[in-house]
Formats: structure tokens, C-alpha cells, sequence
């Protein structure tokens, strides 16, 4: 009896979080952690509960007890892993997924969030495989898809990139993060028309995330014709290596110092020009209140 009431009760917890009625689900989980109060499946999900609730604080507590329990639950693991992606915190990241990857080898979303870091690192080739193999568990996340449609553009396969736009389109066109990615690629691919329409719809979707409410502004200045003529030499950068960046930079310091200067000057001058003209459209002569 003691296990069928637990198994309705966790029932009736997941399909509460699949409706995202989050503070509901934790009543649910804390009651059944009354029936069983050392239950590290229990800890575990209310940890997650937490998470999805963005109370990172109490997400990672939660976690731990679970793993005080039973040092291999997997769930717990997850969540401790979301828990220092979503804070920026890259050393206990990068421990923490190491041993997650361990424990559960076949969770796609470990993967997603590494090749995330080493995009950071501008390291694209790496950042790709990875992708790849999360696809090889997920084959129709819309996430993972319009991710390496990202990682693509970033790399300079136009066509690969656009194929998996609409791929990623296909399988979630109404998933806020999907389309930040989408718009992310759409903009280095030099489509500013198409990130300002995901972006657009990103905020639609998630009105509140401040993320997406910059990036849906900075596709709306990228709009303008005069700014787009000074992101084109960045498109050429992020494609290149280091030691290339360094070595042309210091060619072109050299022979043409006052041209370099200038197109300095005119991209901050134009930068922030177009920036209070996107601010005037938005919010008006206000200061921004999204």
C-alpha cells in the first residue's frame, strides 16, 4: 500500500511540473517525503522542483541530501550540475559534470552543457562533436538542434547551419531558448532579419527573461544598415585563430593607425546611436522598463 501510494503521489508530482504548477508539485513532494522521510528519489525531486522554480539555493541543498543518501541518484546529480551552469560557476561545473558523466553516460543534456563551455572558449570543433552525440541520444531535440546550428554559423558552414534551422524549427518553433539559439546563428549567418523574427517571438514566449529582452534589442539595432557594415569585419574574427587575430591586428595597427582609429570612432558613435534610436522605438523617451 506504502509503495502504491508513493508511486500515485510521485505521479501526480511530474504531471504537476509538466504543467509547470511548480509550487503545487512541492506540496506534493513534501507530503510524500512525510510517508518517507529518508527517500532520496523524494529529496531529489523536490530538488528539481526547486530548480525549475529558479531557487538555486535551495535546489543544490536538496540535491546534496539526496546524494547523502544515495551518492549515485541520478536526478540529484542533474540538478547539481543545472544548478552550476545556470550560476556561472565553470570550476564546480566542470568537477560536477565530469562525475555526472560517469554515473549516468547516456543523459544528452550533459553534453548540450559542455559543448556550451567550449563554445564559450571559442573552441567550435570540439563544441560540434559533442552536439552531435547528444543528437545521437535526442535525434529530435529542437535545443541541441538549433545549438549546432549555432555552432555551425559560428564555424562558417552557412548551409549546415541553415539546414539545421529548420530542422530545430520543425521540432519546436515555440520554445524561447530554441529560438535565441536560432536567432544567435541567424545573426552570424548575416540574416539580421530572421534573429530579429526569433528573437521577437522569444520574448513573445518569455516576456520576464532579461537575456532574451537584449538580445530581441540588440537584433532590432543590428537591423539598421550603418551599424551592419561595421559587424561584418567581427563575422570575419570569430572565424579565425588566435595567433591570426593577434597577427593581423598588429599588421593592420601598423599601416593604417589613423583608418584604425576612425573605424573605431565611427563604430561607438554608431553603436550607441543606433542603440537610442532602438530605445526611443521600444520604450520611447523613457528610460527601459521591460
Amino acid at each position: 500500500m506504502e509503495n502504491q501510494f508513493k508511486q500515485n503521489t510521485l505521479q501526480a508530482v511530474h504531471q504537476l511540473i509538466e504543467w509547470k504548477r511548480y509550487k503545487e508539485a512541492l506540496t506534493e513532494a513534501e507530503q510524500a517525503l512525510r510517508e518517507e522521510p529518508e527517500d532520496p528519489d523524494v529529496f531529489a525531486l523536490i530538488a528539481h522542483i526547486y530548480n525549475l522554480m529558479d531557487n538555486y539555493e535551495k535546489a543544490l541543498y536538496w540535491a546534496n541530501e539526496a546524494l547523502i543518501r544515495e551518492p549515485e541518484q541520478t536526478l540529484a546529480w542533474y540538478v547539481r550540475v543545472s544548478v552550476y551552469y545556470e550560476t556561472d560557476n565553470e570550476k564546480a561545473l566542470n568537477e560536477n559534470l565530469q562525475e555526472a558523466m560517469r554515473i549516468d553516460p547516456y543523459e544528452a543534456h550533459y553534453f548540450f552543457l559542455k559543448a556550451n563551455l567550449l563554445n564559450k572558449k571559442q573552441k567550435y570543433k570540439e563544441s560540434r562533436e559533442l552536439l552531435r552525440l547528444a543528437l545521437e541520444l535526442r535525434p529530435e531535440s529542437p535545443l541541441y538542434l538549433a545549438t549546432l546550428s549555432y555552432t555551425e554559423a559560428l564555424l562558417g558552414n552557412m548551409k549546415e547551419s541553415a539546414e539545421l534551422d529548420r530542422q530545430a524549427v520543425q521540432y519546436g518553433a515555440e520554445m524561447p531558448y530554441v529560438l535565441l539559439y536560432l536567432g544567435w546563428a541567424a545573426g552570424d549567418r548575416g540574416d539580421y532579419k530572421l534573429k530579429e523574427t526569433y528573437m521577437k517571438n522569444a520574448v513573445r514566449l518569455s516576456p520576464d527573461d532579461k537575456q532574451i529582452q537584449s538580445e530581441f534589442l540588440e537584433a532590432l539595432q543590428q537591423q539598421h544598415k550603418l551599424l551592419r557594415i561595421f559587424l561584418w569585419p567581427t563575422r570575419l574574427v570569430r572565424r579565425m585563430k588566435r595567433w591570426q587575430i593577434i597577427m593581423a591586428w598588429f599588421i593592420i595597427w601598423i599601416l593604417f593607425r589613423p583608418f584604425v582609429l576612425l573605424f573605431i570612432l565611427l563604430y561607438v558613435l554608431t553603436h550607441w546611436v543606433t542603440k537610442a534610436i532602438v530605445h526611443v522605438q521600444v520604450f520611447g523617451w523613457r528610460r527601459r522598463g521591460m
